[in-house]
């Protein structure tokens, strides 16, 4: 739901502040007064076309900001995949400042292309009486917009239809890689061959790689290890004068032999018998370790050839052992496929033909369900014109096959309309007349009112062309969507005024020799007698006035009409 519309320096309108709600927001004003702006504005921040023109006299810049609320998981879903950030709380704010030399349009503070926020707008808003931002009139939401309409029991039909086409996708792209001559194929027969003896030859194992580097790595550190541990050796093992192992000896020797002399001398001898002990087995284990480190010159050859080729091999087809055997399995299934490439097409060509023969009764079993919504709906909407007064209208969803299918099925859809007797049918596109294609897209989003999930839409120039009877037809219909969706219209007739649950007035006035457009929200009182000017011009007597009150008082009273009832 559009929440609030703010416009600074935008034309006429020097900054205006407009907190909007649900149900028929009505806007009235004086021809001139600025209501083209309104529109002309959200248009703007929604990608419209808009020239430096509109920035106010002396300003430098004009700005326009349009605050949504959206609490459809669904919808938030959807404005999630085009990228809108921060939608935790569900607000979306577009903006676009519009400078003499360029423009520039952010949601939720982040600039993004007139393209984007078109894609963004589509899911927030409906504008009609101009030709942008109407979702209907796109045909490829016509499809959608059907098979809202469809029984229960197509969930499962269209979730097996999804399943299988990607089925048949990954079959047919199996099959793509079977589009070589014998030339191609015989290179790359080869190439495989080359590829997978090479890994072959290498008998590669698990872990193996780690193991030769920890090898390679100590023998080249041999030389400094041996060195370091000879002087240990010195330093510790018995040989000289004054090696560790000597000395411990020596003070032995010199503690056995006054041992027996006091009871604790012979703790402390006990005490160096283990460190004699714990010296001997370091003397032993050293030696032992040194003996491992005799550096064999072949053995180092051999490693580094090894570590070579694998390092070769890692470089070709994956960075550790593990990657390089997948990627010799996946060769030799390839291999395996162009040895027997022509039984392996037939088989891969067979499970397409298959697939596809699914796909299409699938398919066809859908079109019969989406026929039968559409006649439904065509029939809805029909109902729907002629309570707008369109009394020799014919509607009608004509139905087309895709050249290709897809995973949605294959069939195309046009909503085609003739609203004069002898006119051929024509797609919703083709209809000029604006006043009488905002009267088409509110019979159209009457019969949709519970199936179409964009909660806001703006008619303008829908009372185009009308008054009297069908005036009023035109504003029961918006008064009974407004049930369930927010409608913001601006028009100059009192039966649709009259019918509004919010009133704005637009309002153009001098101030400080300057012409500036405001926007007032309206009291009850208020609105009676903005009711009573659209009926009597500048002249409003006590009967102008009464009668406003009645057409005012008859609004409320008036039943809730349900816009989407069904024809059987």
């Amino acid at each position: 739901m559009l929440v609030n519309l703010h416009v600074k320096n935008m034309a006429l309108i020097e900054e205006a502040d407009i907190d909007l709600t649900g149900g028929l927001t009505i806007l009235t004003g004086e021809t001139g007064a600025g209501k083209s702006i309104i529109i002309g504005s959200v248009n703007a921040a929604l990608g419209g076309k808009v020239s430096p023109d509109v920035i106010r006299k002396g300003a430098e810049y004009a700005l326009v900001e349009l605050t949504f609320h959206v609490e459809d998981d669904e919808r938030i879903e959807q404005l999630k995949e085009l990228e809108v950030a921060e939608l935790d709380e569900g607000d979306i704010i577009i903006t676009r400042k519009i400078m003499p030399s360029r423009s520039v349009i952010k949601v939720n503070g982040e600039t993004v292309t007139i393209a984007e926020v078109r894609k963004i707008a589509a899911l927030l808003i409906d504008i009609h009486g101009q030709h942008e931002h109407q979702s209907l009139l796109n045909e490829d939401r016509h499809l959608e917009l059907i098979d809202r309409f469809l029984p229960v029991e197509s969930v499962t039909l269209k979730q097996k239809l999804a399943l299988e086409y990607k089925t048949y996708e990954k079959l047919n792209k199996e099959l793509s890689e079977f589009d070589i001559d014998d030339e191609q194929r015989n290179r790359e027969i080869a190439f495989l061959r080359h590829e997978t003896e090479e890994i072959n030859a290498a008998q590669l194992s698990a872990g193996e790689d780690e193991e030769l580097e920890n090898t390679f790595r100590r023998m080249n550190n041999a030389q400094k290890i041996v060195s370091e541990l000879s002087q240990v050796g010195e330093m510790i093992c018995e040989g000289t004068a004054d090696t560790a192992g000597v000395l411990i000896g020596r003070s032995l020797r010199s503690l056995s032999s006054v041992a027996n002399l006091d009871d604790g001398i012979s703790n402390l001898n006990t005490m160096l018998l283990e460190i004699d002990s714990l010296v001997n087995d370091f003397n032993n284990e050293l030696s032992s370790y040194m003996s491992s480190l005799e550096f064999d010159e072949a053995e180092y050859d051999e490693t580094e050839k090894r570590l070579d080729l694998i390092n070769s091999l890692k470089m070709k087809y994956g960075r550790t052992i593990d990657k390089i055997l997948a990627y010799r399995d996946e060769k030799e299934a390839r291999l395996e496929e162009f040895e027997n490439f022509d039984a392996n097409k037939a088989a891969l060509q067979k499970k397409v033909s298959e697939s596809r023969k699914i796909l299409d009764n699938l398919c066809d079993e859908l079109t019969v369900l989406r026929k039968n919504a559409a006649d439904m709906l065509a029939l809805n909407i029909s109902q729907s014109l002629r309570e707008l007064n369109f009394l020799d209208v014919k509607f009608e969803v004509a139905f087309g096959k895709k050249s290709s299918v897809g995973a949605d099925g294959n069939d195309t859809v046009c909503f085609m309309i003739s609203t004069n007797p002898g006119e051929d049918l024509k797609p919703l596109s083709k209809i000029a007349s604006g006043g009488e294609m905002s009267r088409i897209m509110l019979a159209i989003k009457a019969a949709l009112a519970d199936k179409d999930d964009i909660d806001s839409l703006i008619f303008d120039e829908i009372d185009t062309g009308i008054s009297g009877r069908t005036a009023q037809m035109v504003a029961k219909k918006m008064h009974a969507i407004a049930a369930s969706h927010q409608i913001i219209c601006i028009t100059h007739l009192p039966q649709i005024a009259s019918m509004a649950d919010t009133h704005f007035v637009i309002e153009k006035n001098a101030v400080n020799d300057k012409t500036v457009t405001t926007i007032k929200k309206i009291n009850e009182e208020e609105s009676i007698h903005e009711l009573a000017r659209l009926l009597g011009g500048n002249s409003i007597t006590d009967t102008v006035l009464a009668n406003a009150r009645e057409m005012r008082l008859t609004a409320k009273d008036a039943p809730a009409e349900n816009p989407n009832q069904q024809v059987l």
